[in-house]
């Protein structure tokens, strides 16, 4: 049987539909979970597992969840309803804790059946959403399965019971029978093992038919954490192949080589510098100018500080690649920062911005700003310069990857703020290149090494951590409002002070207006989580910018100020107006929503306040302050929160005031947000990709996985003698899932 052939059988058995197997079970499946083939269950891993011979602690057990748990019956009694036909009964269980803490009421309508079983003295599992009624923790006609207290086969009692993410329609018992349905009527052994053998044998893991049986029927809980280890590691592997895959493909590629010309534009440009690049700028710089000599296409990931000088080495590149007869396109993620990058490298460059043909140093280049807000006739000029090869860098927003864009002779595809963007958007401006064009992806959010490995594997990194000359220090406080009402007018006092001192200052809201909307240009400034509401119950008020514009107004502290606003919703004109007049100091103190966060470069603004911080991440925040103190003076960043001081939420405003390294803050990050938010996932289903691997934790497996996948990738690049490997790359991480790869 060839590897193909392997491959089909396997691929035919995991990709099977799941109401081939199961019937109606089936439905609910892909209705809740978008579960529907075999291999897709068989990866819906139990999240924990519960000992018969113990109870579930009830004081853990979570609110407004799904959960399982074992309790014994302490009481049950039924009643008629008074309102409406049938009877009301009514169970009290118990994790038999001292004192008779740990107790739960059941409530279930017409439940004769429980009536019957669930005597005073029974043990067993429920299922169900857990709420609070009148102080005490209850379910409502939750699923229950008897334990047999009898039963004293001691194999019996060590056995787990599996517990599997669950629905209010879909229980865990019922997702345990629909897997235990499968793994009965599958032929596991056909499976091809991702994990080539030798590995295996290596390491000593299990194969791939066990792992799958101890993982969802363990004898022993220990047997189904000996699976985890398995699984764990064939995450690990599978990314980093997929990874390593991606990078030999990429290798593969022919792409023009753009080597540097002597005294062309990189030259005059470096020339003019009216100050010294930093060490690190000048040995990326060194990287970069040999990687776009080559005739491969360059992919690599640029990490910095904020304002650590990222985008004048992109520049630089990009005038390399101009000086060889190519064009750069510079994809920004919102059209103010666009229009900043237009007015940074056309001020940048000066006279060499000025030129009429493509690579001629005397006259220069021509950079043009193309964006869908501009007119029809601004935008035909700049679509014209682009495909005539007049434009040596032309910059813009998701225009670019409009059908009607052409490119002269596109070498050097440059994208702001990675994360922004997907792996189609980068796609789409690829065909846009007669040959495969260098890529250069530019994040300000440092990334610790582990999620670089997982997360970037495909691209080679640089990494500017050295700040250029110029650069002050900030200082970072929080502002709790709930502790200090007070404190707010000390936050207005001190804006005036640096006003009066001739500075400026930003004060930053989550969203424009009074409709609840947040600021369309940073979505994910608002988390979904607990972290964003008070624990008195209710959202809190948010701070708006066109509220706060308003009521600024009337504060004694700032009477006499010249104040501006700046959103997404505004018109462009009247967007780039209000920054033109805050960059002159016009304007003294900005309320904006986060369409500032990047690319805004305002060297006389020393203050910001961020309203509401509590609802931004922790890179945001970092990205947010480095706006000021890029002058001579040092910068100040308040952190103004209603939230109290024992709330989760207050612990993430804690760490960004604790420090300005933006290395130290990433990781502080990761370990407060859950994995699924770091890498994204499958927009269908919602849930991450990663079940086993926790980039905080196993950062030794995902570097021997590394290895391993680089070494059997350099020696088969198409995997053609791993079949099971390239079926779980294409399972496993099918192009849905893939993307997160592509993503920071």
């Amino acid at each position: 049987m060839t590897p193909d052939t392997v491959r089909s059988v396997a691929a035919s058995e995991l990709d099977a539909p799941l109401d081939r197997h199961l019937g109606p079970v089936a439905k609910q499946l892909a209705k809740h979970f978008s579960i529907s083939t075999v291999g897709e269950l068989l990866n819906h891993f139990p999240r924990t597992y519960l000992k018969r011979g113990e109870l579930t602690p009830i004081a853990d057990v979570p609110v407004d969840e799904e959960v399982t748990l074992i309790a014994r019956v302490q009481s049950a009694n039924s009643r008629r309803m008074h309102t409406r036909k049938g009877m009301l009964l009514e169970v009290i269980i118990t994790d038999d804790a001292d004192g008779g803490i740990g107790g739960m009421n059941l409530t279930f309508f017409n439940g004769y059946a429980a009536e019957r079983e669930l005597r005073p003295g029974v043990r067993a599992t429920f299922s169900g959403k857990v709420t609070v009624y009148r102080g005490r923790l209850s379910l409502t006609n939750p699923r229950y399965v008897l334990l047999d207290e009898g039963d004293d086969d001691p194999e019996y009692l060590n056995r787990p019971i599996p517990v599997y993410p669950a629905v209010e329609k879909l229980a865990s018992d019922q997702i345990a029978v629909a897997v235990g349905t499968i793994l009965d009527t599958l032929q596991l052994s056909d499976l091809d093992d991702p994990v080539p053998a030798s590995i295996a044998r290596r390491d000593k893991l299990m194969s791939l038919a066990t792992a799958y049986e101890l993982v969802h029927r363990p004898p022993q809980v220990e047997d189904a954490y000996r699976a985890q280890h398995r699984f764990r590691y064939q995450e690990a592997f599978v990314l980093q192949a997929a990874l390593a895959r991606r990078r030999a493909l990429a290798a593969r590629e022919e792409a023009t080589a753009r080597p540097p010309h002597a005294g062309g534009l990189l030259d005059q440009f470096d020339a003019r510098l009216p100050f010294t690049l930093t060490q690190g700028q000048l040995d990326v710089g060194r990287t970069l100018a040999e990687d776009l000599a080559r005739d491969h296409p360059m992919n690599r990931l640029l990490q910095g500080e904020v304002g650590s000088g990222k985008t004048l080495v992109a520049l630089r590149a990009m005038l390399q690649v101009i000086d060889a007869g190519g064009q750069a396109a510079l994809l920004a993620p919102t059209e103010v920062l666009a229009a900043q990058h237009l007015q940074s490298i056309t001020r940048t460059l000066g006279p060499l911005a000025e030129g009429g043909m493509l690579g001629s140093a005397a006259d220069g280049t021509r950079v043009v700003l193309l964006t869908g807000s501009m007119s029809t006739a601004q935008r035909k000029r700049s679509l014209l310069d682009a495909a005539s090869g007049d434009a040596g860098i032309v910059i813009g927003t998701h225009a670019l990857l409009s059908d009607n864009v052409e490119f002269f002779d596109l070498g050097l595809i440059v994208v702001d703020e990675q994360h922004r963007f997907g792996v189609e958007q980068r796609d789409v401006l690829r065909t846009k290149a007669r040959t495969s064009p260098h890529v250069l992806v530019m994040t300000a959010t440092p990334i610790p090494r582990t999620v670089a490995m997982t997360v970037f594997g495909d691209l080679e990194t640089s990494t500017l951590s050295e700040l250029p000359a110029g650069r002050s220090p900030i200082s970072t406080h929080e502002v709790g409002l709930t502790e200090h009402p007070a404190w707010i007018d000390r936050v207005w006092s001190r804006a005036r002070e640096e006003i009066d001192a001739g500075r400026q200052v930003y004060v930053v809201c989550p969203k424009i207006g009074d409709d609840g909307k947040a600021e369309e240009d940073a979505a994910e400034a608002l988390y979904a989580e607990p972290g964003a509401e008070r624990k008195s119950g209710g959202p809190q008020e948010l701070t708006s910018v066109v509220g706060l514009f308003g009521s600024l107004a009337g504060v004694p502290q700032l009477q006499g100020v010249s104040s501006g606003m700046l959103h997404g919703r505004m018109d462009p004109q009247e967007k780039s107006e209000v920054m033109a007049r805050f960059a002159d100091g016009a304007v003294q103190l900005l309320i904006a929503t986060t369409v500032i966060e990047v690319g805004v470069d305002v060297p006389n603004a020393t203050l910001m306040v961020i309203m509401d911080a509590d609802r931004f991440g922790i890179s945001q925040l970092h990205q947010l302050r480095g706006r000021i103190g890029r002058g001579g003076h040092a910068g100040t960043c308040l952190l103004v929160t209603k939230l109290e001081p024992d709330h989760p939420s207050r612990e993430r405003l804690a760490a960004v005031a604790s420090t300005t390294d933006g290395f130290e803050l990433s990781q502080k990050d990761l370990e407060l947000r859950r994995e699924g938010d770091i890498l994204g996932a499958s927009q269908s289903g919602g849930r991450s990709a990663l079940r086993f691997l926790k980039i905080t934790q196993h950062g030794k497996v995902i570097e021997k996985a590394r290895a391993d996948a680089q070494e059997i990738v350099a020696g088969d690049p198409d995997l053609r003698d791993y079949p099971g490997l390239a079926l779980a790359i294409d399972l496993y991480l099918n192009p849905e899932k893939e993307a997160f790869l592509e993503k920071g």
